[in-house]
């Protein structure tokens, strides 16, 4: 079924389209084999042999045994020779990592980008998330905790949790009274490999669930807000929005703004109504990825959002249709309790589709890349993965249907940006004077004081932080008022000698964004 349109502009509802009704979990004997017996990706090598090809020579190539641990030095020294053709280590191999959850079959959505899958076998070999590495999934809770009259659900069993929180019903206990946000969590991180049910992309990966929306599958903009602003403060590195509306919000930006301003990378679903407007959070591409939905064969989902905004498409399926043959409708398999019923403590596992089912499949894939650390900030992890994509459609590069191309967590996982530069903060314009501040008599002594007056240009209101040397040694801080704030030092006693107040300015914030000050920074005023 298609749940319910935009309610009212202050409303907005999981993007979420229901299958029918669960499949059989198929029995395993099969014994849970620990990955850490496989490889972790090819870049391993021999470590006292490389690999040379001779110049003029029929054989091949060589295996040529060197010192232990000179592998490197030797390929170097061997490269330089004339007679050479090539030398290189002798790398080691592994087999793809496949995974004995038994439902894994139908996880079309996994598989090989020939069939719009995310080659998710490959990717397991370089990555599986770390649990330093939260995802919050803001959404209609997950059920993550056997509480009250909601329990865990099977197979997220072992899966790592973080303190979250709940809006709907402003507790601690956000867990999931609809369905959705337990079927988009598996996505990203349900464990694997545990001989049970389906699999999840970053399963090594730690989830924090924060409810915004209620039972119906709605919430306010507030709510929302509020769930990305308690995201970017209890250390979530990622956010997943299965969510959106179809009007703009000040309220909605800010709080974007913020997770981005704190390194947070932010994934949202483009929407269902089949239009080519994108919805609202994922519009705001200065802040968030906008992932749309495919089909098994590759195409467009019908239902899915396109045009300007689109950054990148995912599996998001289509139950109406069994393109791969395998007996059920292609849709987007996980483990969940009943959408229908509603009864937060009998499970099964259920095929959905929409661009809420896409956009965690992104999300993993941010996990995975900053779990492997060649990608950990948003822009980078942006870029890793629109670089990367594969592309679809009928033109080279962005298109409005499909955004960048399909994620393909594989290639990410071997992307390899231009060496960043340190960061550096951006700048702002400020003017500085000291000047005496007053003074007072006590008895026999006096004592006197500076003032600093700081002015922050094209702004209105800014923090300023600054700290005074010479006579007196303290740190001040304080806010604008139209662009100008005032600090005095601390009293000292006055003396035959010259007494200099040194005041600098070292940081300003605006909007959580800090600033290098630039222009007179320093400056000083002398009591005589």
């Amino acid at each position: 079924m298609k749940m319910k349109k935009m309610l009212s502009g202050l409303l907005i509802l999981s993007l979420l389209l229901v299958s029918f009704g669960p499949l059989t979990l198929f029995a395993s004997s099969d014994t849970p084999e620990s990955f850490s017996s496989f490889g972790k990706g090819s870049s391993q090598f021999a470590h006292d042999e490389i690999i040379v090809k001779f110049r003029n020579d029929a054989v091949p190539f060589h295996v040529i045994k060197v010192p232990e641990g000179k592998v490197k030095e030797k390929v170097r020294e061997y490269a330089r020779r004339s007679d050479i053709v090539y030398a290189e280590p002798n790398y080691y191999a592994q087999a793809f990592y496949t995974p004995n959850d038994p439902l894994y079959s139908y996880q079309w959505n996994f598989g090989t980008t020939e069939n719009a899958g995310i080659e998710m076998e490959k990717a397991w070999d370089l990555s599986t998330g770390a649990s330093r590495i939260v995802v919050a999934i803001i959404d209609t809770g997950i059920a993550y905790e056997n509480y009250l009259n909601y329990a865990l659900a099977p197979d997220l069993s072992g899966t790592v949790f973080v303190e979250g929180y709940d809006y709907v019903n402003n507790d601690s206990h956000p867990n999931d009274d609809n369905s959705h946000g337990t079927h988009v969590a598996g996505t990203v991180a349900q464990r694997t490999n545990n001989s049970l049910g389906t699999t999840g992309i970053a399963f090594d990966t730690a989830l924090m669930p924060v409810k915004v929306l209620d039972k119906k599958g709605s919430g306010t903009y507030a709510n929302i807000a509020n769930g990305i602003r308690y995201a970017a403060d209890h250390g979530a590195q990622i956010i997943n929005m299965s969510l959106g509306g179809s009007v703009p919000s000040a309220t909605l930006e800010g709080a974007l703004a913020y997770a981005y301003s704190k390194g947070v990378t932010i994934i949202a679903a483009a929407g269902n109504d089949g239009t080519n407007h994108v919805s609202y959070p994922a519009a705001y591409n200065d802040y968030v990825i906008a992932v749309g939905a495919t089909r098994y064969d590759g195409t467009r989902a019908y239902y899915s959002n396109y045009g300007a905004g689109l950054d990148l498409v995912a599996p998001g399926g289509d139950i109406n249709v069994d393109q791969n043959g395998d007996g059920v409708g292609d849709g987007i398999l996980q483990n969940t309790f009943d959408p229908n019923t509603k009864n937060p403590k009998v499970f099964g596992y259920w095929l959905f589709q929409g661009t809420s089912m896409a956009a965690p499949h992104v999300a993993g894939v941010a996990a995975l890349l900053m779990a492997h650390g060649n990608a950990t900030t948003p822009d980078e992890i942006r870029t890793a993965l629109q670089e990367t994509a594969r592309d679809l459609g009928n033109t080279e590069g962005w298109e409005a249907d499909y955004g960048w191309g399909l994620v393909n967590a594989y290639a990410a996982l071997q992307w390899q940006g231009e060496p960043n530069e340190a960061p550096t903060a951006p700048t702002i314009q400020v003017d500085l004077k000291v000047t005496a501040g007053g003074s007072r008599t006590v008895k026999k002594n006096t004592y006197v004081w500076a003032n600093a007056t700081v002015t922050v240009e094209g702004t209105v209101s800014a923090t300023v932080e600054g700290h005074w040397s010479g006579a007196s040694s303290d740190v001040d801080s304080g806010t604008t008022a139209e662009g100008i704030v005032s600090f005095d030092s601390n009293e000292v006693k006055k003396t035959k000698n010259p007494l200099i107040f040194t005041f600098e300015v070292d940081k300003i914030t605006i909007d959580n964004t800090i600033y290098t000050p630039v222009g007179l920074t320093t400056a000083s005023y002398t009591f005589n």
